[in-house]
């Protein structure tokens, strides 16, 4: 299998994950991120494929970045969300290594990349991966945060009573 084809089935699988995620979770605002992680991977994929051809080498920004943020200000707002987040923790983790593997072999394939347009393309499949990683990163810390949040370092100088 070459690159190519390794990383069209990345996506494809990653994409696979996140619709997974979607229909697993009855939060509507988090069924919609992964509703768009699974798209951004379809359009990596779209991508990776048009750069094997020699086609067009051009790319749409994600916008999923943004729609997080809204969705964990809206989260921390809401009592008790973490509990029904909380059934999904290993698949949040999970997704979260996928996003690191997929940001490291994107990174090394720019690197073999001798045409400068094609490198810079990968380069943004590779930023658009850091940004999928940020936001599992972020689901899985907010919904471990009532567990950790008396091992903070701000608590530390506390007194046991």
């Amino acid at each position: 299998m070459n690159v190519f084809e390794f990383a069209i089935k990345m996506e494809l699988d990653g994409k696979a994950y996140y619709e997974e995620l979607a229909n697993d979770t009855s939060e509507t605002g988090l069924k919609s991120i992964f509703t768009r992680l699974a798209a951004d991977e379809q359009k990596h994929c779209d991508t990776i494929k048009a750069i094997k051809a020699g086609s067009s080498l051009s790319m749409a920004d994600t916008t999923v970045l943004d729609e997080a943020k809204n969705l964990f200000e809206k989260l921390t707002k809401e009592k008790n969300v973490t509990g029904s987040l909380k059934k999904s923790l290993d698949g949040y983790q999970h997704a979260r290594n996928i996003e690191a593997d997929s940001v490291r072999f994107y990174e090394d394939m720019a690197t073999k990349e001798t045409n400068p347009e094609t490198r810079q393309l990968i380069l943004r499949i590779a930023d658009e991966e850091k940004q999928h990683y940020n936001i599992m990163d972020n689901l899985y810390d907010f919904v471990l945060a009532p567990q950790n949040f008396l091992a903070w370092g701000e608590f530390s100088n506390l007194k046991e009573l």
